[in-house]
């Protein structure tokens, strides 16, 4: 025996095992993070769209879901009821940007099928020709030659009259007076 090596000690000396084979790497494992995010991104940007963004647009702009419109538009279901007709006269206001030179003078009527509309136009008078002065003084001169400017108008009128009347109260408004001075 060698002098400089040690005798063999069961007790002493660690059993030699072999160190185990690294696994290899790739495969589906290594894959499966990058396929699952590629299927769930859209499924979850549709969810956000659909259930997240687009009710918060909704609510913001003051529109309701079709689901609540057909409870609630009993009253448009019959063509046959009589319209009542209340009118909103000179309503004057400054034309945007041209700093108070130019005015702006409507006069329009409101038209609804329902019986209380005449009390609920009364009632909400100050509100309505306010919001129907801002959406008027909002516009520029530019803005109202345009063709299809007094449409646009009758548009915004329309919906900011519904939501001051809390539904669909309004079918028609029609601009009886358009003048620009």
């Amino acid at each position: 025996m060698p002098a400089n090596t040690p005798a063999p000690n069961d007790a002493t000396t660690p059993a030699e095992t072999p160190a185990p084979a690294p696994k290899a790497t790739g495969g589906f494992k290594a894959w499966l993070p990058v396929i699952v995010t590629i299927a769930l991104m859209p499924v979850l940007a549709y969810a956000m769209t659909v259930f997240v963004l687009l009710p918060r647009i909704q609510t913001g702009l003051g529109i309701t879901s079709p689901a609540a419109e057909s409870g609630a538009r009993p009253k448009a279901a019959d063509p046959g009821a009589k319209k009542i007709t209340v009118t909103m006269n000179k309503l004057l206001v400054n034309v945007a940007g041209t700093l108070g030179s130019r005015y702006l003078l409507v006069s329009l009527s409101v038209v609804s099928t329902d019986p209380s509309f005449q009390q609920k136009m009364t009632d909400n008078d100050a509100a309505l020709r306010d919001m129907a002065s801002s959406a008027l003084a909002s516009k520029t001169l530019a803005d109202l030659e345009k063709p299809d400017e007094r449409n646009l108008i009758r548009t915004e009128l329309l919906t900011g009259f519904n939501n001051i009347l809390g539904s669909d109260e309004v079918q028609e408004i029609f601009l009886t007076e358009f003048a620009i001075q």
